[in-house]
């Protein structure tokens, strides 16, 4: 179930890249990541290849990918940034 600030959108901060993107309700991060010319590998944008795979570092996603299990999704160790969002107002990635 998802927050009401997570509904209206979420803050990603990609740590690595020391960057901080905003994205909307409907929107995927991956979207976002592309638009701002990230190099971000991906292939089926639905959540089936596990592509597109990054470390979660702070912050609780919303997965909706079916590749993790359900022990890896409880871990909120990584996600799928294609279809997967965000439950905590902020997530940090291993970006």
């Amino acid at each position: 179930m998802r927050n009401e600030t997570s509904q209206a959108g979420f803050t990603v901060k990609l740590v690595r890249s020391d960057v901080e993107v905003f994205v909307p309700e409907y929107g995927s991060i991956l979207q976002v990541l592309l638009s701002l010319g990230f190099a971000i590998p991906y292939s089926c944008r639905g959540g089936s290849c596990g592509a597109c795979e990054v470390g979660v570092l702070r912050g609780t996603p919303d997965h909706r990918d079916l590749v993790l299990s359900d022990d890896e999704k409880a871990s909120n160790q990584s996600m799928m940034v294609c279809c997967s969002g965000a439950i905590s107002p902020v997530l940090e990635l291993d970006l």
